[in-house]
């Protein structure tokens, strides 16, 4: 059988190539055929005749390319990270695709990640790197914030928001948490509250929730506003959780004292590939690279030699329980119908 890659980069066919050769008996038989360029209504009919397809983050799996991939022989989408929002699931449950993920990477690079980006902003590390490289050693306009003491709030608390909290808790911060779905190992940390009394509390916010109809712009002007003046925000999870136009007025207006992305929410037609030699047309992403105060990453949280080859290890692990007609944990979709429920808590990595 064929299984299709897109989006794929180097490091996609290194770490694929070895998961396939790791599972010698079960994924015997598997053809990969990999395409640098993301899925789209475009690109799909290069998938035609596979048996399955493999996608990354920003590539589009609605309800018309699904279709088209069922058309053309397809059975199975297999999804090489947690999120799934960008997949109509009832769309697929009606074709009868089967569709898994995989939820279970190394939360740890995720949170670490996070941790990274929030003191490089708090301790300016990245202002002060490039002063001494011009032989800068002034500390104005570098100061900082000491951790310990202070609130972080976590919206989300699956694994990667977990793994934050421990971190965060190791710097002796109070955490506060929202997320209708309570953990008890988050607990172990901190304590939950609505998101109107975690906000006015918080002298950091970070996110760790899926993009779903009730998060989407889950940081917008209203959100904002209840926000601790000079409150550090930090995204990690899905770009379309945060209004892109009400944080940069925040910024400005200096209510919000610090912006760490790794994710925006139009990231799908720059992110993960070289733009260096281009003019980019998205105002508002180049109107946050003009702020001192805000630090821009091309989703890259989840980046890690061991993520890597977890992710790599739970797509073909999927695609050979699909084949040979085993029960999937991962499975979002059975190519018999939905999974029940459809959408699963525990398929997303943190997140609400």
């Amino acid at each position: 059988m064929q299984l299709v890659v897109f989006s794929a980069k180097p490091y996609d066919k290194k770490y694929l190539t070895s998961a396939r050769a790791a599972e010698l008996d079960s994924a015997a038989g598997i053809d990969i055929v990999y395409h640098e360029f993301p899925l789209s209504l475009d690109t799909v009919a290069l998938a035609a005749g596979a048996s399955a397809v493999c996608a990354f983050v920003n590539d589009a799996l609605d309800a018309r390319v699904l279709a088209s991939l069922r058309a053309g022989g397809v059975r199975a989408v297999l999804l090489r990270c947690a999120g799934f929002n960008n997949v109509d699931l009832e769309a697929a449950s009606r074709l009868g695709l089967f569709v898994a993920n995989v939820p279970s990477y190394s939360p740890e690079a995720v949170a670490e990640f996070a941790v990274a980006l929030l003191q490089t902003l708090n301790r300016k590390t990245h202002r002060a790197y490039n002063r001494t490289r011009e032989a800068n050693f002034s500390l104005d306009g570098l100061l900082g914030r000491t951790l310990h003491g202070k609130t972080v709030g976590l919206v989300g608390t699956g694994r990667i928001g977990v793994a934050f909290a421990r971190i965060m808790s190791g710097f002796g911060c109070r955490l506060l948490a929202y997320d209708p779905f309570e953990s008890d190992e988050f607990k172990q940390y901190g304590e939950y509250t609505d998101l109107d009394s975690l906000l006015p509390q918080s002298d950091f916010v970070s996110l760790h929730c899926p993009l779903t109809d009730a998060t989407r712009h889950v940081v917008n002007a209203d959100t904002l506003s209840k926000m601790k003046p000079g409150a550090v925000l930090v995204n990690t999870s899905r770009g379309g959780l945060v209004d892109t136009r009400a944080v940069i007025a925040a910024l400005k207006s200096r209510h919000l004292g610090g912006l760490a992305l790794d994710v925006y929410e139009g990231e799908g037609a720059l992110f993960y590939n070289d733009h260096s030699g281009h003019i980019v047309d998205d105002d508002e992403l180049m109107r946050l690279t003009t702020f001192h105060n805000v630090l821009l990453c091309g989703h890259q949280a989840f980046f890690t030699e061991e993520a890597l080859r977890e992710i790599a290890d739970g797509t073909i692990g999927n695609l050979c329980d699909f084949l040979h007609h085993r029960p999937c944990k991962y499975a979002l979709v059975q190519d018999d119908g939905p999974s029940s429920p459809l959408v699963r808590k525990d398929s997303v990595p943190i997140r609400i």
